[in-house]
């Protein structure tokens, strides 16, 4: 007897959710084809016969099966054979195999497991553990296709992340040029003086901004503006700063002072201060600043500057010697009443002064060490004979050895300012 019907299998199971729709049942024998097909078309179950594995293999390869009950023990092509051929085939869903046989070695039941098979069942069959044996294939094409299903609404959220990716890549890119050309001149000739300067963002935009801006026909104004954080907010952040400092219209430039229609530069603590209170009373944001803003009188060479937690700038004569200069000072919109002081500094004909960011004394290495003020003097040192843009690239290949990288931790800038006789 092929199924033992002593038991009523509706009284004892619910009807599970389906995901078996389509069952094909395999056996040589007419009669328990016949058998099993009476049980699962009374199950609901929509049920397909083949007599051979060669047979069940061509239906296999048209009709959408889900359920696969097959005798081990067949002319030709056997259970175990056409298990394997199902298992190659190049589906969209899983089927789930089971195998009926008169073997209860476990040798045999590891082989057909190893095969491909998912479920055994030992002839004579019981109706209701053929039926618990067709729910667990339920419960696992469920689980299949739920997680095919969730896969695929991943898949298509991440092409919809993808496309809003490429969108505002796009605008960062096109952002990048605009704060790029905050900064239009990498290279200027001011009298006796030559000015070069170096932008280089670790992301599409950052919070790095040099700068210059004339004051008079013998006085220019110098900024270097670090923002913190990286990115958007910081990019936005030195646009607005950049309009405060404005180099083509000194009636918005905050550093300047109209005096009987002409222009005089504001004492750079003063700047330093009402941006502070800027900070603090209107742009009202979690970011601050570093920034070190000077006056250079050209006939003279004298600087005054104001350091408001920039890194040092650093003197090199023109006998070579090097010297770091400054006190460092608070940066800006870190404490509403914090005050800054002045410094003065005389350029001689031959000096030059660079203004860095931390991006560079800060620049590190594979083994997590920094650049530092000793890394930045040895680079000044060894390229003494470079002048203007060509030391700046230089001090920037210096650190793409030093960090074994294209790519900084933070955004790189510097002024180079060249007296000359």
């Amino acid at each position: 007897m092929l199924i033992d019907e002593s038991i009523d299998v509706e009284a004892h199971l619910e009807e599970p959710r389906r995901s078996i729709q389509r069952v094909l049942v395999v056996d040589d024998s007419r009669l328990q084809r016949r058998i099993l097909t009476a049980s699962l078309s009374r199950w609901g179950y929509d049920v397909v016969e083949a007599d051979c594995g060669e047979d069940a293999l061509e239906i296999c390869k048209t009709q959408p099966v889900d359920l696969i009950i097959s005798d081990w023990m067949m002319p030709g092509m056997s259970g175990l054979a056409f298990c394997r051929e199902f298992r190659a085939l190049d589906r969209d869903d899983y089927g789930y195999f089971i195998l009926l046989t008169s073997k209860s070695e476990k040798e045999d039941i590891a082989r057909g497991l190893d095969i491909g098979a998912d479920d055994f069942l030992i002839k004579p069959i019981n109706a209701l553990e053929l039926r618990s044996r067709i729910n667990a294939g339920e419960r696992i094409l469920r689980m299949e296709r739920e997680l095919k299903e969730k896969n695929r609404l991943v898949s298509s959220t991440l092409q919809e992340l993808q496309s809003v990716y490429d969108a505002v890549d796009i605008d960062l890119r096109e952002a990048k040029k605009l704060q790029q050309s905050l900064v239009p001149e990498r290279h200027r000739r001011l009298r006796n003086a030559d000015v070069s300067l170096l932008l280089h963002s670790t992301g599409h935009v950052g919070g790095d901004l040099v700068g210059f801006f004339p004051i008079n026909e013998t006085s220019v104004g110098f900024y270097a503006i670090d923002v913190s954080g990286h990115g958007i907010s910081s990019a936005l952040m030195t646009a607005r700063l950049a309009g405060y400092l404005s180099g083509t219209n000194p009636k918005q430039n905050i550093a300047l002072k109209n005096v009987d229609g002409q222009f005089r530069p504001r004492p750079p603590s003063q700047v330093a201060k009402y941006l502070n209170e800027q900070i603090f009373n209107e742009i009202d944001t979690e970011l601050y600043f570093t920034m070190l803003l000077a006056h250079l009188d050209l006939k003279t060479g004298k600087m005054v500057v104001t350091q408001a937690g920039h890194p040092h700038p650093i003197l090199q004569k023109a006998d070579g010697v090097l010297q770091p200069l400054g006190n460092g000072g608070l940066p800006i919109g870190l404490i509403r009443e914090a005050t800054y002081d002045e410094f003065e500094v005389i350029l001689s004909p031959g000096d030059r002064l660079l203004i860095a960011s931390d991006g560079i004394d800060e620049c590190e290495n594979q083994h997590g060490a920094f650049l530092g003020y000793e890394g930045i003097s040895d680079i000044l040192k060894v390229n003494r004979h470079l002048k203007g843009n060509d030391l700046l690239e230089s001090i920037k290949s210096n650190l793409e050895d030093f960090a074994g990288s294209t790519e900084f931790n933070d955004d790189v800038s510097a002024i180079l300012i060249e007296y000359q006789p």
